[in-house]
């Protein structure tokens, strides 16, 4: 899966000449944490995001009334307050890559460029939608969450069993595990009955940590 398979587009954008005022309106508006900022040229000069706004609002400590805070807002410029330098991906990033950047650099939101244009951003919700995907999350079946050695072959062994047995594994996902030599690996099963499931695989697997029925959601 790649970035452009999940990224959201198209992109809600702001000019460098717009106020902190309007870019509050709009990501309040809109329900966004983060705006590119974007010339007349279509092109990417900037990204600000919604902890950025808030370093430059006025405090509610403030004696200012109404009208000034207004004014105050609007003179201080999207220019004036982005960030420039933009980390970005291209459409063709695999989408852990974009994951990967994201929680390296603490950020939530990534800019998709093609060149110097701006096709999509991805965004920790996007990437909170593929795990849901990964895990099956909204499909029934028995989900089990095993422990397994780190030896080549020990899912195919699994997948086999559970598939001579009339099951369909519908998803899987593999995670580190509580040591070095073991991988805990989430299963989505159906076609075949909870303590069944369990019976067969509890002695091809180092440990059976969970197991549970799960409706569609």
């Amino acid at each position: 899966m790649f970035v452009g398979d999940r990224m959201s587009h198209p992109v809600i954008t702001i000019a460098p000449a717009a106020s902190l005022n309007d870019a509050w309106h709009l990501m309040n508006r809109v329900h966004i944490s983060r705006l590119p900022v974007v010339d007349s040229r279509g092109r990417m000069v900037g990204i600000v995001s919604l902890k950025q706004l808030l370093r430059y609002m006025p405090s509610e400590a403030t004696t200012l009334d109404v009208y000034e805070i207004k004014g105050a807002m609007n003179s201080i410029k999207i220019e004036a307050i982005m960030t420039r330098n933009v980390i970005t991906v291209t459409a063709d990033t695999p989408i852990e890559e974009a994951a990967r950047i994201m929680v390296d650099n603490e950020i939530g939101g990534i800019p998709v460029v093609e060149g110097e244009s701006l096709v999509g951003i991805i965004t920790e919700t996007d990437l909170f939608k593929v795990f849901l995907e990964v895990l099956g999350a909204r499909e029934p079946g028995i989900r089990m969450t095993v422990s397994l050695l780190k030896v080549p072959g020990q899912l195919a062994v699994l997948f086999q069993a559970i598939f001579n047995a009339g099951g369909n594994v519908i998803s899987v996902g593999t995670f580190q595990g509580h040591t070095s030599t073991t991988n805990e690996v989430t299963i989505k099963v159906e076609g075949i009955a909870k303590d069944a499931l369990e019976a067969l695989v509890t002695p091809l697997v180092t440990q059976v940590l969970d197991v549970r029925e799960t409706s569609a959601m």
